[in-house]
Parts: structure tokens; C-alpha cells; sequence
């Protein structure tokens, strides 16, 4: 890291970070392509018929522990104790998310053979253990390294679904998936997963035992790469006056840069088209069409409008750009890619709006599917106004929102769609060369939180969000996608919805 980045890291933290000023939600017509029957079979269609020829990945984030998922089941093991004052503490709650309802549906979940496997090997029987209300005992087994260790694995590698044939874990799913919708004329399908160096071995392990019967079940070739958060990404913590944190040798404190430093990884991937989609966001087989669908549709609309912008770039760098192109492709932005055009455009020059159009246009691409709003947290879609008057559209999370302020917390909850992260991405250029992506970052739309090391208090630093200001500067299109594509796990009694349950 250089003296002056080092520097602006510091400077955060004493500035913070300015409010983004939200225009107004994105909706349906107005920010958000909302299709028919007809329309989706088109662009599913043009991606089926297009995509021969193109390079594809399917990038999955993939590095995160999934001990948020068992935090109740950790809770809960600290206070119990059996007997009655257990059985009332267990009864207390009855709700879908918890402990009870996790012990009492347990033999439905996706682990169950595996975790009564472990107990076994440890001199114990799961039915036994129900029958004596020794929860403590199971939920030690699937949290700890005696048993199934889910505790300190990532969400990847935990059962997700249950197949006659055996469960699967969420990284099997994801190859299932990246062969029904991200394969290449040669049936290649290419999955990369971002990682924890110290999970690679195990990740390998579960390739190599897995690849070979879902080369042969789906008919295709799995190619899977990983990458880590690059170190170069983390970034310095401060104590509570602002100063570097020094660890107790002396040196300085740096810690990874969140999600957003994964750009860099995205950076790295040499694909022409690319699909972005969490790793707990997925359903057994039963339930992937719509999903696959969607993916195609998403797709192919990424490569209808991008043959129309490199069409209109190509003339410009030939000098064959028209008033008809310039006006054509200037209505195609606003219709098609929700490009504001200055209120003055018309009375630039030909050689100014030719100029502006190119600067707007020659960008990374990305399509987000946005599911309709139930309550579900996260990030959504808006109208975003910058420094400079220009107005775009925006993935915003809570944070970056001033909500003490009545007219941006009002836009702000009036949002009719949320992000479930699904996303395809075209990194490249009209003449076929990579886009460098750290030049379309906000730098101003990072996180400042809250953190300890050593007993002492810090502040860290998180980088603008992947699809947040990490990509703010992209040409981004927002399109409906239905709820059912959108199923995420965060916690473990997630597993237990119908979604995710065997037949």
C-alpha cells in the first residue's frame, strides 16, 4: 500500500464518509425492465443463440464462516441445562427460527444422516439423546470439530439439500447450476469460487469427489478455480482518536477490506460474460428452472445491449458515427440503459455529444435482477444524484443513508424491489480488452465499524461494497426477477423451509 492511499484510508475515518443523496426508488417502468411472457422467451432465446463463442464464469463468493448461521444454536448451548427449567427455556420460543423448532424438525434437515453418523462414532445415539433432552450433546456435534465443525466451515461447504442419492453441499449446488446455465459451446462449464486460504484442501477434497458423477449426471466438463481476498486489498485500523492501531509488537493493524475487495478477484477473471450470485442462495434441482430462466434472461439481455453499444462505439472509433447514430444510440441509453442525458445535450456540439455518449458507454456492463420488496433486508435499487448533478442508478444499503433525515428515510423505505445479489457482468471492452475496474469505483461509499483487538477498541474500514460503489461508475441495468429465484440460508432453520426441504 502507498504512503498517500494509506493516507486517504485515514482520512475516512476522520472525514467519514458522505451521505449518498437518493433521488428516488428505483421502480418498475421507471429504473427496473419488467418483461412479459413474451419478451423473456426473446432474450432467453438471444442468449441461447449467442452466447456459442463466449467465454463464461459463474463467480461465487465464497470465503465467509458461517457461524452467523448457528447463533441461536451458540446462545441457546450456553444457557441450557436439562430438565425442566430446560424444557421451559426450549418452549419458550416456537417460532420457525428457533432452537426448538430446529431440534424438533432436525431429522428433516439436509446433515441429519451425517450429524447421526458423527454421534455415533462418539459412543452416542441421536434418538437416545432427543428422548433424554441432551440437546447440548447434538448441538455440540454440528456445531464443533467432534463433530460435523459447521461452526468454523463456510457456508459452501455445509449440506444444504437432500437427494435419494445423498445431500449435497451448497458449492455442489453451484456446479449443478453453473452447468445448466454457464457452459460454453464445448459443454465447459467454469465455476470460480473466492475463498479462505486455509478451506482450499477441503474444497479440493469435495471437487475431486464429487466432479466426475456430475461431469457424467449433466454432461458437461467442470472447471473450478479459487482465488482470496488479496492482502493488498486490507485496509489500516485506527484506534479511537484516528491514529493507526499498532498490534503489541509495534506494527501496524490491517484487516480485510470487505466484500468489496473482492474487485479485485472479479478484476482477475478472463471471461466474456460473467454471473455473480451468493453462495447461499440456492435450491435443490426441483426448483432450479426458474432460477436458470432467469439467469438466461438476465444474460441474454446483457448481450442484446451490449452488440447495440459496441456497434455505436465501433463507429466512433472508425469515424463512421452519423447525427443518426448520435441520436440513435442517444435514445437507446435512456430507453434501454437508464442514461440520463445532460438537460443540455441538444445544444452541445457533434463532437461533444459524440464524446460524452463514448465516455458514458465505453464502460463495464452489469445487468441486477432485483426481486420485489417482502421484507427481506439488504440493499435496493435507486435513482442516486453525485456531486455533480448527474443522476444514476444505485444498489444503496441503510448505512450509506441518512435516516435522520425525513425525505432521504422516506425514499429510502419506499422501495418497492430489493438486491438479492444476481447479477451478470461483461468486463470487457468493445475492442476485446479488460476493462481495469478499480477506475469505476466510488471511493466515497465505504463502512466504517466498530471492532476489538487485544481488549482494545478499534475502528475498521470497509472498501465500497462489490456491487455497491464498487461498481457506481458501471452502465447498470435493473430487471425484475421473480421472489422464487431468491432463497438465501442465513440461518441454519433456513434450511428447514419447504425450499430447501427433499420432497
Amino acid at each position: 500500500m502507498s504512503a498517500d492511499a494509506l493516507e486517504l484510508q485515514i482520512s475516512h475515518f476522520v472525514q467519514g464518509f458522505p451521505f449518498i443523496d437518493l433521488v428516488s426508488p428505483a421502480i418498475s417502468g421507471n429504473g427496473i425492465v419488467c418483461f412479459g411472457d413474451e419478451e423473456k422467451k426473446k432474450f432467453i432465446t438471444y442468449f441461447d443463440q449467442t452466447v456459442e463463442g463466449q467465454s463464461i464464469v459463474k463467480f461465487v463468493p465464497a470465503s465467509g464462516a458461517a457461524s452467523r448461521m448457528f447463533r441461536h444454536l451458540f446462545e441457546f448451548r450456553g444457557k441450557y441445562e436439562a430438565g425442566p427449567l430446560g424444557d421451559e427455556l426450549l418452549a419458550s420460543d416456537q417460532s420457525f427460527n428457533s432452537v426448538w423448532y430446529f431440534i424438533s424438525h432436525l431429522h428433516e434437515i439436509a446433515f441429519y444422516s451425517e450429524l447421526s453418523l458423527r454421534l455415533e462414532r462418539n459412543g452416542f445415539i441421536i434418538d437416545e439423546l432427543l428422548k433424554a433432552h441432551d440437546y447440548n450433546t447434538i448441538i455440540d456435534h454440528v456445531l464443533n470439530s467432534n463433530g460435523l465443525a459447521y461452526s468454523s466451515l463456510p457456508k459452501a461447504l455445509i449440506r444444504f439439500h437432500d437427494y435419494r442419492e445423498g445431500s449435497r453441499t451448497s458449492a455442489e449446488e453451484h456446479m449443478v447450476e453453473a452447468a445448466l446455465y454457464a457452459s460454453n459451446s464445448s459443454r465447459v462449464a467454469r465455476l470460480h469460487f473466492t475463498i479462505s486460504p486455509e478451506h482450499r484442501p477441503r474444497f479440493e477434497r469435495l471437487a475431486a469427489d464429487v466432479r466426475a458423477y456430475f461431469e457424467s449426471k449433466l454432461g458437461v466438463s467442470i472447471e473450478i478455480s479459487y482465488s482470496v481476498q488479496m492482502p493488498s486489498t486490507d485496509t489500516i485500523a485506527v484506534d479511537e482518536e484516528n491514529q493507526p492501531f499498532r498490534n503489541a509488537d509495534g506494527s501496524l493493524l490491517f484487516r480485510p477490506g470487505g466484500h468489496g475487495a473482492l474487485l479485485q478477484n472479479l478484476n482477475d477473471i478472463e471471461a466474456d460474460v460473467i454471473f455473480v450470485k451468493n453462495i447461499d442462495n440456492i435450491v435443490p434441482d426441483r426448483l432450479k428452472e426458474p432460477t436458470v430462466l432467469h439467469k438466461k434472461l438476465i444474460g441474454g439481455y446483457l448481450l442484446w445491449v451490449k452488440k447495440h453499444v459496441f456497434e455505436f462505439l465501433g463507429k466512433v472509433q472508425d469515424s463512421l458515427c452519423t447525427a443518426d447514430d448520435i441520436a440513435g444510440i442517444a435514445e437507446f441509453g435512456k430507453k434501454y440503459l437508464s442514461i440520463h442525458l445532460p438537460d443540455n445535450f441538444s445544444s452541445f456540439t457533434t463532437e461533444d455529444q459524440i464524446q460524452w455518449l463514448f465516455n458514458k458507454l465505453n464502460r463495464p456492463i452489469r445487468v441486477c435482477g432485483m426481486v420485489k420488496n417482502e421484507g427481506e433486508p439488504g440493499g435496493g435499487p435507486y435513482w442516486v444524484k453525485d456531486k455533480k448533478g448527474g443522476i444514476s442508478l444505485q444498489i444503496v444499503e441503510s448505512s450509506q443513508v441518512n435516516m435522520k433525515d425525513p425525505l432521504q428515510s422516506a425514499i429510502f423505505r419506499s422501495a418497492t424491489h430489493f438486491n438479492p445479489v444476481d447479477l451478470v457482468c461483461s468486463i470487457r471492452d468493445f475492442r476485446g480488452n479488460k476493462f481495469d475496474l478499480s477506475r469505476y469505483v466510488d471511493e466515497e461509499t465505504g463502512f466504517i465499524s466498530l471492532k476489538s483487538s487485544g481488549g482494545k477498541n478499534l475502528k475498521a474500514l470497509e472498501r465500497p461494497g462489490l456491487w455497491n460503489g464498487a461498481m457506481a461508475h458501471w452502465i447498470t441495468v435493473f430487471m425484475e426477477v421473480p421472489v422464487i429465484t431468491f432463497n438465501p440460508v442465513k440461518t441454519v432453520n433456513d434450511l428447514l423451509r419447504s425450499e430447501h426441504l427433499r420432497d
